[in-house]
């Protein structure tokens, strides 16, 4: 039995895939009147679940960079976006091929200045602005729930 729980051990090291890295982009604004911000979320394109903007590196471009070109490029949205991340969370990334990528996904915070009017996946996400508590609400990874908990918790 000793022999079987080995072997089951060694393939499953085998099989265990590193995490793939993502950077993404918490996008907000602020209201006018002062009365708080509210947070872009978006629809993913396969299965229709709330995200933020994120995406594979790309080159030597720095995460921050990357993070604001995935915010252009899926929401049509430009900004700000801090240097430093917020933090990170990670989930299961599904390929076509049915295969889960785990995937760790750097956040920085992006506070929205403008928008464009045409841009790479316009008309394949719908888009909304929505009150942190909200958006904690919508998302599904719990670790993308905490990373708007206390980015809200910052900003107020």
């Amino acid at each position: 039995m000793n022999v079987l729980s080995e072997i089951s051990s060694t393939f499953q090291l085998m099989f265990r895939r590193p995490k793939r890295v993502q950077f993404a982009a918490l996008c907000y604004r602020r209201h006018a009147a002062g009365d708080g911000m509210e947070i872009l979320l978006l629809t993913s394109r396969d299965t229709g679940r709330w995200v933020i903007p994120k995406g594979w590196p790309m080159g030597n471009k720095p995460a921050h960079v990357v993070a604001g070109t995935e915010a252009r490029e899926e929401a049509g949205v430009t900004g700000i976006v801090e240097h430093d991340p917020l933090g990170s969370f990670s989930y299961g990334k599904a390929m076509p091929e049915g295969l889960v990528l785990p995937c760790e996904v750097q956040v920085h915070a992006m506070e929205v200045t403008g928008a464009v009017k045409d841009y790479k996946e316009k008309g394949q996400r719908r888009l909304e602005w929505v009150r942190p508590r909200e958006a904690e609400t919508r998302v599904a990874e719990p670790g993308l729930k905490k990373l708007i908990r206390a980015f809200a918790r910052r900003e107020s």
